[in-house]
């Protein structure tokens, strides 16, 4: 229990549904949805697309989503790949004949077709109840209307908007300036492209007006990208991977996403008792440390939408190697640079309804604004996540025609004796596998409940070195340097976590991250 004289947050209990996400809007809509007689799938759609409008440098209907589905009646978990492609032109050749060694961050050039709108279209059509012009009609209502900036939301505009560029800064900035806390944000041309998408379903953003409007924007820049590229685009079903730790199993998505990295981190760390660590001490912020740059070296080696490696990332032949290469008393340089820094734009949103059917929803258009570009008529914020590729001639995740990039984007599920109980996600960037094991290992290694799981301090083993919130104390960082470590004080919080335990009585227990501003929100 925890000590109710000091700041925190209690777990929302509740019988019929719960949301938990990032925004409380978002969480507020999708409850009004299951009250409405939607399902989870419906809930998750009408907040993951408002979250659009309320964090629009995390996230937007320009970008891709991850989908782990649990039904109801059945513990099976489906997965689902809302992630886009590279425009069928794009050609790593191309670009390391102009002298590039990766691929920008921002620009034209790292922008792969939005996937998200045909998962929302796919998911509905498939498992949801309401429709879609239901589940859309909150974020178009909000869209026009307009929703107050929200303090963390601010914190992160105001960081974010200098990589705006030409058009995306008129539909973005309010009069040229940031918006600051409790400022109303607007977008009407989304709101239209909503109605059509309602209306019309995925032909109203992949065909027609819309898509022009997305293909002409990025062509004017240099694009490659065409009609026929967005037409093309489709979301797969797909199988789950999954690996035990301590009893627990956890869930992933498969490859092109990087769920196989938490799970060879958890089976590297199940080699160590961090159960008899300080779970606040510098001996576990070490190993978890160490075990990140092994799980995410392999990362980096072997994952590609085609993850010809997999199953030696899962073996526990491959965690049992590994874990011989961690010194207990001092930090190895870094195993291999990440392919991307760490950042924080992204939003999970999970909804568990009264059937106790489950979503685990994921949805980011990568790094803040994305590729800072927007479509000219309708403001579509562009994603960046074309710079997940690599132009390393021969590398399974080397860019090309038609490929979808390696994702930082990982929802998860944990199941107990062959029973799902928790959907959750922690969002993050390249911290997302890291988070995933910290958050299990949380719970597991020291009991902690999922709502105390996600308030812990975190540390992160990074391309900048080892960033420790302020939660860890001045004499945790000490030792850890004194390991080797390049550890530092994080300049921001590091990530953000919700998750829904579904518990053993049959009530529900929803936990979301202080780091942001929402909140879980049950019936």
């Amino acid at each position: 229990m925890r000590d109710f004289q000091a700041p925190g947050r209690s777990a929302v209990y509740a019988n019929n549904g719960i949301c938990a996400t990032s925004h409380p809007l978002a969480a507020k809509v999708a409850i009004e949805t299951l009250e409405a007689g939607g399902n989870a799938v419906d809930a998750a759609i009408a907040g993951a697309v408002l979250l659009g409008i309320c964090e629009p440098q995390m996230t937007g209907i320009g970008g891709d989503c991850f989908v782990l589905l649990k039904p109801a009646g059945t513990e099976n978990i489906l997965a689902l790949n809302g992630s886009g492609r590279a425009p069928s032109a794009s050609s790593a050749a191309e670009m390391r004949a102009r002298g590039l060694n990766a691929i920008p961050l921002r620009g034209v050039e790292p922008v792969t077709v939005p996937g998200a709108v045909d998962a929302f279209c796919r998911l509905s059509d498939d498992w949801g109840k309401l429709g879609l012009d239901r589940c859309l009609a909150p974020a178009i209502r909000y869209a026009e209307e307009g929703v107050p900036v929200a303090p963390r939301v601010a914190y992160d505009w105001a960081e974010d908007a200098k990589d705006l560029i030409g058009d995306a800064r008129k539909f973005y900035l309010l009069d040229g300036q940031v918006p600051r806390a409790g400022q109303i944000f607007r977008a009407p041309g989304q709101a239209e492209v909503l109605r059509r998408i309602a209306a019309q379903g995925r032909t109203g953003f992949y065909e027609g007006e819309v898509a022009e409007d997305m293909v002409s924007s990025l062509q004017a820049l240099g694009g490659k990208h065409t009609l026929a590229d967005f037409a093309a685009t489709s979301a797969t079903y797909t199988d789950p991977i999954s690996g035990p730790y301590k009893g627990i199993e956890l869930v992933e998505h498969p490859p092109n996403g990087q769920g196989a990295t938490a799970i060879l981190m958890l089976n590297i760390l199940s080699h160590f008792d961090i159960a008899a660590m300080d779970p606040f001490g510098s001996q576990r912020a070490h190993i978890e440390a160490e075990a990140a740059k092994l799980a995410y070296d392999a990362r980096n080696r072997f994952l590609a939408e085609t993850a010809p490696r997999i199953d030696h990332m899962l073996s526990p032949d491959t965690a049992a190697k590994l874990a011989t290469l961690i010194d207990p008393k001092r930090a190895m340089g870094s195993a291999a640079p990440l392919t991307e820094a760490v950042h924080k734009d992204t939003i999970y949103i999970t909804v568990v309804d009264r059937d106790r059917m489950a979503v685990s929803l994921i949805y980011s258009i990568f790094w803040g604004f994305g590729a800072g570009t927007a479509s000219r008529k309708f403001g579509i914020n562009f994603q960046n996540r074309g710079a997940g590729f690599t132009l390393l001639e021969g590398h399974p995740n080397e860019l090309g025609g038609g490929k979808r990039p390696m994702h930082t984007i990982i929802p998860g599920m944990l199941r107990k004796n062959g029973k799902v109980i928790m959907p959750f996600g922690v969002m993050g960037g390249a911290y997302q596998p890291n988070g995933h094991a910290r958050f299990v290992s949380n719970m597991v290694d020291f009991g902690l409940d999922a709502q105390a799981a996600i308030d812990a301090p975190r540390s992160f083993s990074g391309p900048e070195g080892m960033l420790v919130e302020t939660g860890y104390t001045p004499q945790v960082l000490a030792e850890l340097a004194a390991m080797g470590h390049e550890a530092q004080s994080a300049p921001d919080p590091i990530g953000g976590a919700q998750a829904i335990l579904i518990d053993d009585t049959g009530v529900l227990i929803g936990a979301s991250d202080p780091r942001k501003d929402g909140c879980a929100l049950g019936y």
